[in-house]
This record gives structure tokens, C-alpha cells and sequence, in this order.
């Protein structure tokens, strides 16, 4: 897919990721950026910085997806690209991870991205096509320890966008998920696992990577391309990596 003169949704889209993206958009020809975000006065200062569009949105509650997707297909048309990117971390397992974590975890991360499945893809199709951009993380493919109800949520995300792509495929749905390690932004992780990343990336280094893997419609997005030799060692023996990480957590607590 070509970004010249398409109309793009960006969820999380004051800053960070959802900021880069849209500007790598606009500087390949999109014809329409709409930003969404919680925060009301972030997204409109981003918007007026960038000469875009901006709506305030609170991406768990469907209705309010449901509007930013009627508003946009009113304001400019047939959406091309729709990139749920909004996103939050979370750390804790069993009993330090209270329920209500858990939950907005699963809301934020999975359901978001449902909500704007649904209130798009019909319209994708009846246009004849259009691109979904979930944004999940490498801890989706992997793990983050200390941090289960991000990395579990993540992991839905993944299999949602997989299963995203089987069902509307052949309906000239094409889906992408991005999957970075640490990004530097309000909340870059420092650590992956091992204590470690490959590498901490500016959001205008990912969103360049992001371009390039939506013209080539690929399905993983992987900034650090470390992350896809670790999901083959992973593929080849989960019980050695399972043995892994399980000396990666226990280092960590020493640390």
C-alpha cells in the first residue's frame, strides 16, 4: 500500500509512536491524518503543530471509536488506513497485579483493537479494501517479565490481528503488527526481559520502518529486527526457551 494520498486514523496519536507515524504519513502524501487520543489538549496541539486533524477519544469505550471512524468517513472519506495504536504499560504478575490492572490492560490492548475492527473493516470493504495497523509489541511474541498483564495482553493482540488477517484477507483486508522492543518515548522500557534491549530507537527511526512494511504489507513490524530470531528460537524449542527465561527472570531478581 501507498501512502500517497490516503486518509489515515492514529489512535495514541499525540505523541510518541502515534505522532511519528503521522508525520511519516504526511511527508509521504497522505491526503488526511486524523489523531485520537485520550488527552484532549495533547491531541489538538499535535494536530495544529502538524496541520492535521485531531479528536479526543477514549479508545475502551466503543461507542467513542464507533464516532471517530463515522466522523472521519464524513470529514474526508473512505478510510485507507486505520492504526490502532494507543497503549499503556503495566507492571505485576499474580497477587501485585490487582484485577482492575488486568482488566484496563485487556480493554486498552485487545478490545481497542476490536472496537476499531468493527467499526471500520465494513466500510474497508465495501470501498473495495483497506490496511489495519495494530500496534502490539515484541513482549507479544516474547515476554516482558515483571510484567504479565502487558505482555499476556499483548499477546492477544497478536493472535487478534492474526486472526484479523485469516477471516477479511480475502476481502482485500491487509493487516499489519507492529511489534517494537524499547521505543524512546514517555514509556520507553529499559528493559525486556533480561534487563536488556536491542537497542533503545527514536519514534521517527520506527515510523520509517513502518512505512516501508505497510508498502510492502507485511505482517510483522519489527523495528529490531533481532526480535525475529528470537521468535524462531522460540518456534524451534519452547522448552529451551521456556528454561531461558526462566534464568533471564532469575538473574533479573539478583539484579
Amino acid at each position: 500500500m501507498e501512502l500517497n494520498d490516503a486518509v489515515a486514523v492514529i489512535t495514541g496519536g499525540s505523541r510518541g509512536i502515534g505522532r511519528a507515524m503521522a508525520e511519516a504519513f504526511l511527508a509521504q502524501g497522505a491526503r488526511a491524518v486524523v489523531l485520537a487520543d485520550l488527552d484532549p489538549d495533547a491531541v489538538a496541539a499535535s494536530a495544529a503543530e502538524l496541520g492535521c486533524e485531531g479528536r479526543a477519544c477514549d479508545v475502551t469505550d466503543e461507542s467513542q471509536v464507533v464516532d471517530l471512524v463515522e466522523s472521519t468517513l464524513t470529514a474526508h472519506g473512505p478510510i485507507d488506513l486505520f492504526c490502532s495504536n494507543a497503549g499503556a504499560g503495566a507492571e505485576g504478575v499474580l497477587t501485585d497485579a490487582p484485577n482492575e490492572v488486568w482488566q484496563r490492560q485487556w480493554e486498552l490492548h485487545v478490545m481497542a483493537h476490536l472496537y476499531a475492527a468493527r467499526a471500520v473493516v465494513p466500510s474497508m470493504i465495501a470501498n473495495g479494501g483497506g490496511y489495519l495497523l495494530n500496534t502490539a509489541s515484541a513482549a507479544g511474541l516474547l515476554a516482558a517479565i515483571g510484567s504479565g498483564p502487558y505482555t499476556v495482553t499483548k499477546a492477544a493482540a497478536v493472535k487478534l490481528a492474526e486472526f484479523l488477517a485469516i477471516t477479511h484477507g480475502d476481502e482485500g483486508i491487509r493487516v499489519s503488527v507492529l511489534c517494537p522492543q524499547g521505543v524512546n518515548t514517555a514509556m520507553a522500557p529499559r528493559s525486556l526481559g533480561d534487563g536488556q534491549t536491542d537497542g533503545i530507537i527514536e519514534p521517527d527511526a520506527l515510523a520509517d520502518v513502518v512505512v516501508e512494511a505497510i508498502r510492502e504489507e507485511r505482517f510483522h513490524i519489527l523495528p529490531h529486527p533481532e526480535v525475529a530470531e528470537y521468535l524462531q528460537r522460540k518456534a524451534d524449542d519452547p522448552d529451551r526457551w521456556l528454561r531461558g527465561m526462566r534464568r533471564l527472570r532469575a538473574r533479573s531478581l539478583v539484579d
